[in-house]
């Protein structure tokens, strides 16, 4: 009985030792599989993003950043006080990075550049190439410069995403990104890149930035949106820099913009060609005429900025505006020939003019304007040029004064009215405003403008408008809109003078369009919320291009 009972604790020795061998040489076997299974995914993550480089040669988007200086404040937490802008056309060449600048003939006033040149040494540069580089790794990302390891999955808008940590390898002493990417779990592209390059250095400082990319066509994801943020950092022993940027890319497609047609497209509706001898004549008047000229003039110019890709597309959004027009000539009995137009410039600087009979808003003022009646004032002004007569220069009617290289749009195209014009066409304007429905709701508009004339002081790049003319301070309809206005409250969370960048208006990067963001608005908690005129992050609302209508591709801000 003893031997029996001495090999059966044998026996079970034996088998314990035998399970536990197989456990471990399963564990072994499981991360063995998962560490094979990270390097795999690793390698796809690296050969993706050397394909998108690649690919982006064949693009040239226009690369738009506006950057805040921030000021701390005891009620808003901080305030912008200070502010610099970029626009230019990212050029990816055999050397590299390269920024093809728009040329700007109405930035800032002489004495404007004089400060802020005498203000640089206590100021930091931004160079505007340094905020492209946000929308790329480093040049060098490949598995013998940098590590991967694997965090979680994370859905970001309806886009399943691997999380990763980016980590320089120890002997790489070049600049070298630090931080996180989120990268979509079917080709392994990234889609998002959250961190900063370093390291810093006496001549360097690298800013943090939040870097996303957006499906514009099947399987393709380009870089949209960039944030950046610095909150108090020290960059030097006597200066601290705290700001907060965005910078914005669109106008991948733009070869296809316009009205742009391929001779194949052409129709012939019938082979029958006879000769009508019974045409009427000619019956075109000379003031149709020059009506039809001034028209062509217009029609040039609009079509050469949206070839330019400063100008959206016609489409929902110059229906809204359209609307409001409406309003304005219905009850004030204007029938204008040719109709009034409406069109949405894609850029942020607060502005707005007129093209012929084309009225055009500014991306930047249409997503800080508070409500319809705000919106009714500044179109009310751009029609008091159409209704008195104010014709553009129809030297624009010449098709070969359309020839000049985009980044001279600026300033081959000359818009700004002459004073004389621009005081006629604002109390013209309010006449407007005071037979319409918008006469009895000035007060939200004029707090728009108490609040904009706030932050003009500071804010001079933003209210620097690239075609029209400045709001003349002591303006008719100012002065109308400043009179129905209350004070403004700084602590009245109930207040909103303006609402912040980004509030209103959805740009689609591939092909320029524009519409209205038809989310709800946001309840404030605090006077911290309100952030009138004010950069805000950008969360894309992220989707698979063949999953969802190009509508869908949109950013959500912020705050609305």
């Amino acid at each position: 009985m003893r031997s029996i009972y001495r090999l059966f604790i044998f026996l079970m020795v034996m088998g314990f030792g035998m399970s536990a061998w197989a456990r471990s040489d399963r564990a072994e076997t499981s991360a063995s599989t998962a560490a094979a299974r990270s390097e795999a995914a690793a390698e796809r993550i690296f050969n993706q993003e050397a394909k998108l480089v690649e690919n982006m040669h064949g693009y040239t988007p226009l690369v738009e950043t506006y950057i805040q200086r921030l000021k701390p404040d005891s009620d808003l937490g901080t305030f912008p006080d200070k502010d610099r802008y970029f626009l230019g056309r990212l050029v990816l060449g055999e050397k590299g990075l390269n920024n093809q600048a728009f040329k700007d003939h109405n930035k800032l006033r002489f004495m404007s550049r004089v400060l802020d040149r005498l203000d640089s040494f206590y100021r930091i540069n931004y160079p505007h190439l340094g905020f492209m580089q946000m929308i790329f790794l480093n040049d060098q990302f490949d598995k013998d410069h940098y590590a991967l390891k694997y965090i979680r999955q994370q859905f970001l808008g309806e886009v399943r995403t691997l999380v990763f940590d980016v980590v320089p390898r120890p002997h790489a002493d070049e600049t070298r990104f630090q931080g996180r990417i989120w990268v979509e779990d079917r080709d392994y592209n990234i889609v998002r890149i959250n961190g900063t390059y370093g390291p810093n250095t006496e001549t360097k400082f690298y800013l943090h930035f939040d870097s996303w990319r957006v499906n514009m066509q099947p399987g393709v994801w380009l870089p949209a949106y960039v944030y950046t943020e610095e909150s108090d950092a020290q960059r030097d022993s006597t200066r601290k820099l705290a700001m907060k940027g965005q910078t914005r890319l669109w106008g991948y497609d733009l070869k296809h913009s316009g009205q742009q047609s391929e001779f194949t497209a052409m129709q012939v509706e019938s082979t029958d060609v006879t000769d009508n001898s019974t045409r009427g004549a000619n019956e075109i008047v000379p003031v149709q005429s020059q009506h039809l000229w001034e028209r062509e003039a217009e029609d040039n110019v609009l079509d050469r900025m949206e070839r330019a890709g400063i100008l959206a597309p016609d489409g929902d959004v110059s229906k809204v505006l359209q609307t409001v027009v409406n309003n304005l000539e219905i009850t004030n009995n204007l029938n204008i020939e040719p109709e009034v137009r409406c069109r949405v410039l894609l850029t942020t600087p607060l502005e707005s003019f007129t093209v012929g009979h084309t009225i055009v808003i500014s991306r930047g003022l249409l997503d800080v304007l508070p409500d319809e009646s705000s919106l009714a004032m500044v179109l009310a002004r751009e029609l008091g040029h159409i209704a008195l007569g104010h014709r553009m220069n129809t030297k624009y009617s010449f098709s070969d004064r359309m020839l000049f290289p985009d980044e001279r749009v600026f300033r081959q195209i000359d818009l700004v009215q002459k004073q004389q014009d621009e005081l006629a066409a604002d109390q013209k304007g309010l006449e407007l405003l005071q037979n319409s429905p918008y006469k009895e709701k000035l007060a939200s508009a004029g707090l728009f403008l108490r609040a904009l004339g706030t932050h003009s002081r500071d804010l001079t790049w933003l209210v620097s408008p690239h075609f029209g003319n400045r709001l003349a301070k002591s303006s008719p309809i100012r002065v109308a809109a400043l009179s129905q206005a209350p004070e403004l409250e700084v602590k009245n969370v109930a207040q909103i003078p303006a609402l912040p960048l980004g509030s209103r208006i959805k740009l689609d990067p591939w092909d320029d369009h524009v519409e209205m963001l038809k989310s709800k608005p946001v309840a404030l908690h605090s006077v911290r919320d309100k952030m009138s005129f004010e950069v805000t992050p950008v969360y894309p609302n992220l989707v698979n291009f063949d999953r969802a209508s190009r509508s869908e591709i949109a950013a959500k801000p912020a705050q609305q």
